[in-house]
């Protein structure tokens, strides 16, 4: 895609705009004109009325006036992308009012920056707001001259009528496109849609898909989250990895016996559509104490005693694939509400963090204790290294050729050879020597740590075919910055994600290769990599003593820097993997 199309030279003064305190050349962009879909949270980005709609245009005259009207609000919406500017300018205007009686502006109509950091962590951005017909946001002295990626969460209650985002012309600006992977869709009340967050990235939608990294529909409406026939169609059309049905906050008035038959009504609708996918139905966790207000509590209890009902009846029946957030797992009280009902932000965060780990466990994503067992992404040092784009041709690699060998690792692995293909090849003889008719996969990623094959693993590079044979060489780019216990556990949390996604391949575990001035420590950290794979009761064997001299340093022959193999050295590494794993 041509990028020049996307933006507009301007020439801008800051006395005029705002925007710079001198005449500045900038250049903007216009998420609606973007040729491909950057619309993070969008389920049908090519069916909307308006562009910053979450519902299809279909939708108006099916639901409810109220429900469509919501829908025109940008809840949970983000948009991301890289930049190196040290200064991102934001500015929009919206349809409807800026604030409301019991939340503010920022929330209400304001939009969030957030970066990644080079280890996959989230930094919030800090900017400057102006609001009025037109709102503008500014941030600066963001970190000038170094790639981040960025994550702009929309307003929450609001709607987008126009949106530019401006850098200056000299800086980079990429959209990235939106995530491929399904979606947890979530139907709700306005708890769901962000009231009464302070700021969008601070909805619990938001939050969870920063806890996941992940990406999340959000189809909450304010009021209006009460489980209809119609939404529910409409929520059955996208094909989503997870559904989340929180709708009992506006069904406290409905008896019993007819709550109880919208719960499993709309259970058994969306199985019907979507069979196997697992749907989470969540409790009704107002805060009122008895002693203030008897009534109200018993009021805030009744629909969960419902819901606690139909769930065991559709359990019996032998249901599948459903499971239960509870008021006690979310843990609201007095200090986490705004009114009773409706969460501040100390309430979101105790939402993110009960649906976070609830839904660890359903998607089988389980975290450890330590860094390296924790799924991250990360920043890479080179230039143009777009790993989220080798991520997705894996994904593809993967549909297409439904691979029997599958290898696993970090530059070392990406640079030999095979598919999908990289810019670089060190070894492709070997490569076709070894596994040429083993119908492989290259699943290797430069610069990649235990953590980030993790994160790999749970999005999606190892679903979807059942392979006969891994082998996993990873380690090598933890050394400089974890222990050797920080690594094994790393290692041990892999091995368990890679046993769960393919129990029926045969999985040789390979000892971190020599590297120059780590010999010792290598051979000493390789002898914990043993423990584990035995453990773990996987295959173990270190490639070392075929790489080394014989004062068990490295040979430099076999290596083009110390670290990676020259093709040599690929001729010894597919050797012997080639004799264990049979060629």
């Amino acid at each position: 895609m041509n990028r020049s199309l996307l933006f507009i030279a301007l020439l801008i003064a800051g006395s005029q705009t705002g925007i710079a305190q001198d005449k500045l050349t900038y250049k903007a962009w216009d998420p609606a004109k973007e040729n491909i879909a950057v619309l993070e949270g969008q389920a049908w980005p090519k069916q909307v009325k308006d562009p910053y709609d979450r519902l299809p245009a279909k939708a108006e005259g099916v639901v409810r006036p109220a429900v469509w009207y919501l829908s025109n609000n940008s809840a949970g919406m983000s948009l991301r992308f890289h930049s190196n500017s040290p200064e991102i300018v934001v500015k929009y205007t919206v349809k409807g009012g800026l604030q409301m009686s019991h939340m503010p502006a920022t929330g209400v109509s304001g939009v969030d920056l957030y970066a990644k950091d080079r280890d996959g962590g989230w930094i919030w951005s800090s900017g400057t707001f102006a609001f009025g017909d037109t709102i503008t946001y500014r941030f600066q002295n963001l970190s000038g001259n170094q790639d981040r990626e960025y994550t702009l969460y929309l307003p929450l209650y609001n709607s987008v009528k126009w949106m530019e985002i401006y850098v200056p012309a000299d800086k980079s600006f990429t959209p990235i496109p939106v995530r491929r992977e399904k979606p947890i869709v979530v139907y709700g009340t306005s708890i769901a849609q962000g009231a009464c967050a302070t700021r969008p990235g601070l909805a619990w939608t938001a939050i969870l898909q920063r806890k996941l990294d992940h990406p999340v529909i959000n189809l909450g409406f304010s009021g209006n989250g009460q489980l209809e026939k119609e939404v529910i169609d409409l929520v059955a059309e996208i094909d989503a990895g997870l559904y989340v049905l929180d709708c009992l906050p506006n069904l406290t008035g409905t008896p019993k016996e007819a709550l109880m038959e919208k719960i499993t009504a709309a259970v058994l609708q969306l199985q019907s559509k979507r069979p196997g996918v697992p749907i989470l139905l969540t409790e009704h966790d107002g805060y009122t104490d008895e002693l203030i207000s008897p009534n109200r509590k018993a009021e805030s209890e009744r629909p969960n005693l419902a819901l606690n009902e139909a769930f065991k009846q559709l359990k019996a029946k032998g249901i599948k694939d459903i499971h239960l957030l509870t008021k006690n797992e979310i843990g609201q009280d007095i200090e986490s509400m705004v009114d009773g009902v409706h969460p501040n932000d100390i309430g979101m965060m105790n939402y993110a963090n009960a649906y976070a780990k609830t839904i660890r466990k359903i998607l089988i994503r389980p975290e450890g204790n330590v860094v390296t067992s924790r799924p991250v992404t990360q920043y890479r040092e080179l230039p143009g290294y777009d790993w989220e784009k080798r991520h997705n041709e894996v994904l593809d690699y993967n549909k297409t050729n439904s691979p029997q060998l599958v290898m696993i690792g970090n530059s070392i692995t990406h640079f030999w050879s095979g598919g999908p293909k990289a810019h670089l090849a060190r070894g492709a003889a070997s490569w076709d020597k070894y596994f040429g008719n083993r119908n492989a996969v290259n699943l290797g990623f430069g610069w990649d740590r235990i953590e980030n094959v993790l994160w790999r693993v749970y999005h999606g590079e190892l679903d979807g075919f059942s392979a006969q044979q891994i082998v996993l060489l990873i380690g090598t780019n933890n050394l400089q910055i974890n222990s050797d216990a920080e690594i094994a556990e790393g290692l041990k949390q892999l091995l368990a994600a890679i046993r769960e996604r393919q129990p029926a391949a045969k999985v040789l575990v390979l000892g971190i290769l020599p590297r120059r001035g780590m010999e010792a420590r290598v051979a000493k950290l390789n002898r914990l990599y043993a423990g584990v794979a035995s453990a773990a009761k996987v295959s173990y064997a270190d490639a070392g003593g075929v790489l080394l001299d014989s004062n068990k340093k490295l040979d430099e022959t076999l290596f083009s820097d110390g670290l990676h193999p020259n093709e040599k050295g690929y001729e010894r590494l597919g050797a012997f993997i080639g004799k264990l794993i049979g060629r």
